[in-house]
């Protein structure tokens, strides 16, 4: 393709109206998500028994206690996302060109967004809700939020690729340190996977006072869920490490976008992180601040994915 036929292609720019149902539909995903997180620290993961995708083998709740109506809104909003995800992948490829890279990254949304209502019912068919505390838990915990974070990451993907003026078709870009970016990201994704299991751990071994969830880590009696609470503040540590690189970086290059703005807030977020990452420990992980630390998680993980696209998917000097 002539550069001149890229150029003319390449004015066929996405609708303000399309850019923002994908920053919207990312919002709703992450929402949809805080309701799970309300659904496993309540319990309330068996509010349906073990029917899926019926509720009690019904489909309208006739005097339903309050498990089911968290557990049947849950899935409610689920599908809702399933149909929202669906729809922003056939309008990006109505009003995208050929070889548009958020094309492929909605694809890829719609793939781990079935891959998410499958393990979502597995969860429920195999009984990992509520107070089970069965040894396929906490692996399959971890996959399923290894999906989740993927998830998002895509569709962080498409809404920041449908936004661009430049360098969003794969004939325009060049990779910028991809294995230090994917390296970095893997290690953001094991810091959420670890809060997971740690959320897990905080719900189905509740402690009753600081000095008793300290025994708790510590103590050889204690499940290998409490006792390895530990690693995700440390991982988490470490995690600096790359997110010090990425900001530096960031920095550095504001060659095609100016990176200040969210570098400030990928750093804001991350304070926000590390201060309610100690409330949780003192305060013992109430349910209304493991709400608002998976916020700042998610909202976290999506600027350092767009971050890291600004910086990894440079648009080629030579369109």
């Amino acid at each position: 393709m002539s550069a001149t036929a890229v150029t003319s292609s390449a004015r066929r720019l996405p609708s303000p109206a399309l850019r923002r149902f994908s920053w919207g539909v990312l919002a709703y995903f992450i929402a949809v998500i805080l309701w799970g997180a309300v659904t496993r620290a309540t319990g309330a993961g068996d509010g349906c028994g073990n029917h899926w995708p019926l509720c009690n083998g019904t489909v309208m709740q006739h005097s339903p206690s309050v498990d089911t109506l968290i557990e049947f809104t849950h899935r409610i909003t689920s599908g809702i996302s399933f149909f929202s995800v669906v729809g922003l992948t056939i309008w990006t490829f109505r009003a995208t060109v050929r070889g548009h890279l958020a094309r492929a990254t909605a694809v890829a949304s719609v793939a781990f967004t079935l891959v998410e209502a499958i393990l979502g019912a597995l969860l429920v068919k195999l009984g990992l809700t509520a107070q089970s505390r069965s040894p396929l838990r906490a692996p399959y915990l971890a996959l399923h939020f290894t999906n989740t974070l993927l998830l998002i990451a895509a569709l962080a993907l498409t809404a920041h690729l449908l936004s661009r003026r430049e360098g969003y078709l794969r004939r325009t870009i060049r990779l910028v340190s991809p294995a230090g970016a994917s390296l970095g990201l893997l290690v953001i994704l094991v810091v959420g996977v670890t809060g997971s299991l740690a959320a897990l751990g905080d719900t189905l071994f509740p402690a009753t006072s600081l000095s008793e969830a300290l025994q708790q880590d510590f103590s050889a009696t204690s499940g290998w869920l409490v006792r390895w609470r530990w690693t995700h503040p440390t991982i988490a540590f470490l995690a600096s490490v790359f997110l010090i690189w990425i900001l530096v970086r960031a920095v550095q290059h504001s060659t095609h976008w100016d990176n200040r703005g969210l570098s400030a807030i990928v750093l804001i977020l991350l304070a926000a992180q590390y201060v309610l990452g100690v409330l949780d420990v003192v305060l013992l992980a109430p349910l209304w601040l493991q709400v608002a630390h998976l916020l700042g998680a998610d909202a976290l993980w999506s600027a350092l994915v767009v971050l890291t696209a600004r910086l990894t998917l440079e648009p080629s000097e030579s369109r």
